[in-house]
């Protein structure tokens, strides 16, 4: 009988305890040397190896490491660093690897923008004027680490050709095969290499294969990969795909290779399998264990679909992996102490998963009597979990059946409320204003530690946040912004403080995953019915509101970017979940107005994000994401403006649920993208009012002022200076009060000089 294999598709890079995020962040901030940074990485990196090598995963990956992102990683590779970063050929050093990232004073940091339907963000490549070349084999040098320290006879893990161009900038659609073909050259040498050292396997990952492409792209792929088996036919590639089923199904599994990746969890694979069938000269690997959530598998079920799709594969040549890589759950369960024991049961982070693809793949070999032990304990704990108290809410479930489109609606269109908002607010043209969060500095964070330690008494914490509220609205009102935030000082995380707020979520002590660079976040997770238990964040606005006369936003995270966040069982449908969140938000909205705060603003970043990839399914999931901010939204008076935000999305894909969100302002992300959303409203008619992000805060430059009436200006051609608010891209936490207080000086005074010209202008 043929084997069956045990692999996995990629690791957390983080650490356990995000070892590796403090490496680079000392390293920035010029604490250690490039020496030590890439000592310090390269131990965690082994042990990252040496813990899927003591399970016993026989396809282990290499290369899927990275120190900030693995499509930049691609990248410089192949020599696409932007003209702005002078780059004059050879191996990318450090310094210009992370100035592509993160910016430097001189030139703006790439774009950064969502990986697929994930929360990860990826540095998006620029091709215009790029001649590549193969700079340095970066699997090849991980694949030999592997082999030489640790005796791993890796799987070196590449972002494919076809992924990478779809997600490149700077060329023109219809270029696409003349400039894969350019690129296809360099493959082939990198895969040479990695033959001639001995590699077997190798991974090339195509997620966007999940998406729809057109017939020339198709096309462009088949002649990629024809290639690819006709310069390096004895390497044994892996085609592998995941987040949904493959779009192109019949297409994609005859490409020349050796294995189809498929994932198993999202999607409708199995459907297709029985459909279409599967070649019989390749390899199933098959993504069976979910890699995008933490909820234990039911191994019992999971066999069971293994042997259903087993009956596909010709002489049982099968490897059992998860849906996608595991960079996107938490690397262990074994710190989480404070949960309840049934919670906890029910978890599965990545080295758990790895454990189950080791039982299941020795299940479906040896027979389920083989792993009878593991299935009766597995049983077991998931029973736990499902019987776990605080799961079922039947009163907040017949409350959502009960819910209509009259729910979710204001009771005036937007025309009439703005003239009323307009009246009592009384703001300037053009306002200014901030994202919502301000600096989390050490001593925040310490002093939040302190307190949740019990070393400091509860009045003492808040003392501690009242005082940095005070500061920085004093603050504001000194840079002249017109509508204020009280900062958010008390928050871990926009969706994790909602989490430790609202009933039916849990939240763990080292549940981090990477978001983008070193940011992670640690993603609540949803057990059960979710309901309002109590305000969570009226007492920090209206104290802040007693400060100012100015008005105070009112701060809160919206239903869609909750679920997205978080990791959701999937008992329940999601968009039921979505409905008991709006709803438990929706009562925090009617708080906030009834304690005299004017403006509430409810964010969405993620709410493009989860859209799927396959277009066919994109209305549903709109809609569903509109009613739910609707209403979240829709019950506060007409007086009362509604705020949301957006980061880091196509929003010409969505506009039109951009405008039926029927928010009062807007703001979205156009710095990085060097305003080319601002192109989406030149096609389209937009009557709201509308904030376009003036400079990029996720780089730790200070723009000047002139750069950004720039952008001002751009916008300006674009949408009537009565519409348009002047406001940061994102929120502010993640920088230092210098660069804060620079960077807002640069914009209220770019925008108060572009406010005289309009007024100067209006008189004539």
């Amino acid at each position: 009988m043929t084997k069956v294999i045990s692999s996995t598709l990629g690791y957390p890079r983080i650490g356990e305890k995000r070892e590796w995020k403090r490496s680079l962040e000392k390293f920035w901030s010029e604490q250690i040397s490039e020496k030590e940074l890439l000592e310090q990485t390269e131990r965690l990196r082994l042990d990252n190896l040496k813990k899927q090598q003591a399970l016993g995963v026989d396809l282990i990956p290499v290369g899927d490491f990275s120190l900030y992102d693995h499509v930049l990683d691609t990248s410089i590779m192949f020599g696409v660093v932007p003209d702005r970063f002078k780059y004059d050929g050879g191996k990318v050093n450090l310094e210009t690897y992370f100035a592509i990232a993160r910016g430097t004073k001189d030139a703006v940091a790439s774009e950064m923008t969502k990986w697929f339907n994930t929360n990860y963000h990826y540095i998006v490549p620029e091709l215009e004027n790029v001649k590549p070349a193969l700079t340095e084999n970066r699997p090849l040098s991980f694949y030999k680490e592997a082999k030489e320290k640790l005796g791993i006879d890796g799987k070196p893990v590449i972002l494919g050709p076809i992924t990478y161009l779809k997600l490149s900038k700077g060329y023109d659609e219809q270029d696409f095969p003349t400039l894969l073909q350019a690129f296809i050259p360099l493959y082939v040498q990198l895969l040479k290499e990695l033959e001639e050292a001995g590699a077997s396997w190798v991974q090339i990952d195509e997620p966007i294969f999940g998406t729809n492409l057109s017939d020339e792209v198709l096309a462009a792929t088949k002649q990629a990969y024809k290639q690819f088996d006709e310069k390096v036919p004895n390497l044994k590639l892996i085609l592998q795909t995941y987040f949904e089923n493959i779009v192109n199904y019949k297409d994609v599994v005859e490409l020349p290779v050796a294995a189809i990746g498929i994932d198993f969890v999202h999607g409708e694979s199995l459907e297709l399998l029985k459909q279409h069938g599967f070649p019989a000269d390749k390899v199933l690997a098959a993504g069976i264990v979910n890699g995008r959530n933490v909820w234990k598998a039911n191994l019992e079920d999971k066999l069971e679909l293994l042997k259903n799709i087993k009956q596909y594969v010709n002489n049982n040549q099968l490897i059992v992996q998860p849906s996608s890589s595991l960079l996107h759950v938490p690397v262990t369960t074994k710190l989480e102490e404070t949960l309840d024991p049934a919670i906890i049961s029910g978890l599965s982070f990545a080295d758990e998963k790895l454990e189950e693809i080791i039982t299941l793949s020795k299940g479906l070999q040896s027979g389920k009597e083989t792993i009878s032990k593991e299935i009766q304990n597995n049983k077991q704990q998931v029973d736990d979990y499902n019987n776990s108290t605080n799961r079922i809410n039947e009163r907040v479930r017949r409350t959502i059946e009960q819910l209509d489109d009259s729910d979710a609606k204001r009771a005036q269109p937007f025309a009439e409320r703005i003239e009323k908002q307009n009246e009592q607010l009384k703001l300037p043209l053009l306002p200014t204003t901030t994202i919502g969060s301000l600096p989390q500095t050490t001593e925040v964070r310490k002093t939040r530690t302190k307190w949740r330690k019990g070393e400091i008494t509860t009045s003492q914490y808040e003392q501690f946040i009242n005082n940095n509220i005070d500061k920085w609205i004093t603050i504001q009102e000194e840079i002249g912004l017109d509508v204020l935030v009280h900062g958010e000082f008390e928050r871990t995380d926009m969706v994790e403080y909602f989490g430790e707020k609202l009933n039916g979520f849990g939240v763990t002590e080292y549940g981090w995953v990477q978001s983008y660079g070193s940011r992670c976040v640690k993603p609540p997770l949803i057990f059960g019915d979710v309901s309002f238990d109590q305000p969570m964040t009226v007492k920090e606005s209206v104290f802040a509101q007693s400060l100012t006369d100015k008005p105070v936003k009112g701060m809160l995270t919206g239903p869609t970017t909750i679920l997205n966040w978080s990791f959701v069982h999937d008992d329940v449908p999601r968009n039921t979940v979505q409905n008991q969140i709006a709803f438990a938000l929706r009562k925090e909205v009617e708080a906030l107005e009834e304690n005299g705060i004017q403006i509430i603003q409810v964010d969405e970043p993620a709410l493009r994000e989860g859209l799927p990839l396959d277009e066919k399914k994109w209305e549903a999931y709109l809609n569903d994401a509109v009613y739910a901010f609707r209403l979240a939204t829709s019950s506060v008076q007409d007086h009362t403006q509604i705020h949301t935000h957006m980061c880091y999305s196509e929003f010409q894909d969505i506009f039109d649920a951009i405008d039926a969100l029927d928010a009062d302002v807007i703001s979205i992300e156009t710095s990085r993208s060097h305003g080319e959303i601002i192109g989406t409203f030149e096609e389209n008619t937009y009557k709201k009012e509308i904030g376009l992000g003036v400079y990029d805060i996720h780089s730790p430059r200070i723009p000047d002022k002139e750069e950004i009436k720039q952008n001002i200006v751009r916008a300006l051609k674009t949408i009537s200076a009565e519409q348009f608010w002047i406001n940061p891209d994102c929120g502010l936490k993640t920088r230092n009060q210098a660069e804060t207080i620079g960077a807002l000086t640069a914009m209220t005074e770019a925008a108060e000089e572009i406010r005289k010209e309009q007024l100067a202008y209006q008189k004539y």
